[in-house]
């Protein structure tokens, strides 16, 4: 499926193909600072952003960056290196994702709870 969305304030916006249907989260240490909670977010085959300039990057690892919007601060994306964008859901003009799974549980602050029976792990899901 295809999809779009914009950052807090518009001066971001994309297009993105390939939209899975599904949101992971995401409870490492890492998405909680981030997100101030959990990471909620979509894995998509291709996004064209406009507004690029807008866009600031964070090297978070060797692997992966993560990108805001510079106006608001909106969260936008994970970017496995090279080129595996990751939005967040909450950005998507239409919200119509189902919860699949959670990963890094072992980290989750034990004040909050996802119902639902899907799948939690610890860390990856091949962990």
């Amino acid at each position: 499926m295809n999809g779009s969305g914009q950052c807090l304030c518009g001066a971001v916006t994309f297009a993105a193909k390939g939209v899975e249907s599904h949101v992971h989260a995401c409870h490492c240490s890492m998405c909680r600072r981030w997100n101030g909670g959990p990471g909620m977010a979509v894995a998509v085959k291709s996004v064209v952003f406009t507004g690029e300039a807008n866009i600031e990057r964070y090297r978070s690892s060797q692997w992966a960056e993560r990108g805001f919007c510079k106006t608001c601060g909106s969260n936008l994306f994970y970017l496995l290196m090279p080129a595996r964008y990751i939005l967040e859901a909450g950005l998507f003009h239409e919200q119509n994702f189902e919860l699949e799974s959670e990963i890094y549980c072992a980290g989750k602050p034990a004040w909050y709870e996802f119902a639902g029976g899907h799948p939690k792990h610890n860390g990856l899901p091949s962990d």
